[in-house]
């Protein structure tokens, strides 16, 4: 079986890119049982708790992600360098559980993937 890697490098709200990418990673859920979650530059912001959304007339799909336990997604990791350039503790109560890697870690497990779908 195929290993399925999601890739989020964008910043929620601002594009479909975010949403489009967790409707897929939950629709991949169901053929695949080996899937790992990356959130790099600014996809970082796609785990941050309590963002307000409807005040730029936006859909909620953040606390979404709090589902992927249910759906045996546990694979789960975020860039190190990316929160510290973006000034976040990578220690912060983030909307799902991740493991925080530096770049050349998260880049070697990216790589035992055997596709990578970039959001």
């Amino acid at each position: 079986m195929k290993r399925v890697a999601f890739v989020f490098k964008s910043a929620p709200h601002g594009t479909s890119a975010g949403r489009e990418g967790l409707d897929a990673l939950l629709a991949t859920s169901a053929l695949s049982e080996d899937i790992g979650v990356f959130f790099m530059g600014d996809g970082i912001f796609q785990i941050v708790p309590g963002q307000q959304p409807e005040k730029i007339l936006s859909r909620d799909y953040i606390a979404t992600f709090r589902v992927l336990p249910l759906y045996d997604i546990e694979q789960c990791y975020l860039c190190a360098e990316s929160a510290r350039v973006r000034g976040v503790p990578e220690n912060s109560a983030w909307v799902v559980d991740v493991q925080s890697l530096e770049p050349d870690a998260l880049r070697e497990m990216l790589h035992q993937f055997d596709i990578v779908l970039t959001f």
